[in-house]
């Protein structure tokens, strides 16, 4: 079955500290279920110095969110929506928002 969240989609986190909020996915992680959204579920990682004249830091980054607690926005409405499939005449799946019942993509 094809994913229903690909990379490049506008979501909205449904729930955690960061819930309402909407970002954009910049990766997916299939094996672990998890999708790192682009500005959302920051934490703070401790970097050490590398070389000599390298100072030590604490860096933000984008932690993974399991893809049970992001939503797709749809396009054509702009509201969040679970997805579904349904198959083309061609024989292809295309992914379908329940709300408005348009294709996406």
């Amino acid at each position: 079955m094809p994913a229903k969240i690909k990379r490049g989609d506008k979501v909205v986190i449904i729930t955690g500290k960061d819930r309402g909020k909407r970002g954009e996915v910049r990766k997916v992680l299939p094996k672990f279920d998890r999708v790192v959204v682009e500005g959302l579920n920051l934490v703070k990682k401790h970097q050490r110095a590398r070389s000599q004249g390298q100072q030590s830091q604490i860096i933000e980054r984008e932690a993974p969110v399991h893809i049970s607690n992001v939503m797709l926005v749809d396009p054509s409405t702009d509201e969040p929506t679970r997805v579904t499939f349904r198959a083309r005449e061609d024989g292809t799946l295309v992914r379908v928002g329940k709300r408005s019942g348009e294709d996406i993509e």
